[in-house]
């Protein structure tokens, strides 16, 4: 018997908006309430303060961030939705232009004017695919998941949480803030290599390069906010 080939298996990425709100959640989590904590660190010696106030912003900031990420999905649902309708309409009213636009469509890929007339008049008679085709390949629009938003807002509320507590959790064994700053700075920027290192690797870019780009702008936000409250103080 000839030898016969493995069956091909193509791997590709299919979560990207679920690693899109993370991280957006977990970077922001890392860093904003890590500049706060250094910055309140210039000026303020009990731990207590810092956590005070390093947890109320965890809380607002993962709030207003689940929010922003419920009403981005909410927008980009009801712009797909309008598109749609607007769509399935000129199918019906303007039948000539769109199909003269699914022809040129086609031709895009490669078809000749026969081949694309063919596939167009087969589209014509499946008025769900037509509009399927249309809304994918002239607008480039894919359809959201039904329950998009409220995943949206949850995944990056408890991305910006988990990242927030990181450079926080110092301050709740040293009482002195001072002594917690090097810890959290440490801790930080190791989570922000890691982070950013699996960040890199899961959307195929280079971890290297992402985890060091990751920690050098958390690093400066921070070293910005401390320098600044030690300016003021």
């Amino acid at each position: 018997m000839p030898n016969q080939k493995p069956p091909h298996h193509e791997h590709h990425f299919t979560a990207s908006e679920t690693v899109r709100d993370i991280v957006i959640g977990m970077a922001d989590g890392l860093t904003v309430p890590f500049a706060l904590a250094a910055g309140l660190t210039g000026v303020l010696a009990a731990s207590k303060l810092v956590v005070t106030a390093g947890l109320a912003e965890v809380a607002a900031g993962s709030i207003a961030m689940g929010l922003g990420g419920y009403l981005a999905a909410r927008s980009e649902a009801q712009h797909y939705e309008a598109e749609r309708a607007r769509e399935e309409r000129e199918i019906v009213e303007l039948p000539e232009v769109e199909a003269a636009e699914v022809r040129e469509v086609l031709q895009g890929f490669g078809l000749n004017e026969e081949q694309s007339a063919q596939v167009t008049a087969e589209l014509e008679k499946r008025p769900k695919a037509y509009v399927d085709f249309m809304m994918r390949f002239e607008l480039g629009l894919e359809e959201p998941a039904p329950k998009r938003a409220l995943q949206s807002a949850f995944n990056i509320a408890v991305s910006y949480i988990i990242g927030g507590m990181i450079p926080l959790s110092p301050y709740f064994i040293f009482t002195n803030a001072h002594q917690a700053l090097p810890y959290s700075v440490v801790l930080t920027l190791i989570a922000l290599l890691i982070f950013g290192g699996i960040k890199g690797a899961v959307m195929g870019l280079s971890a290297w390069r992402n985890a060091l780009q990751t920690a050098i702008i958390g690093g400066f936000a921070a070293a910005a906010a401390f320098g600044i409250a030690r300016l003021i103080s």
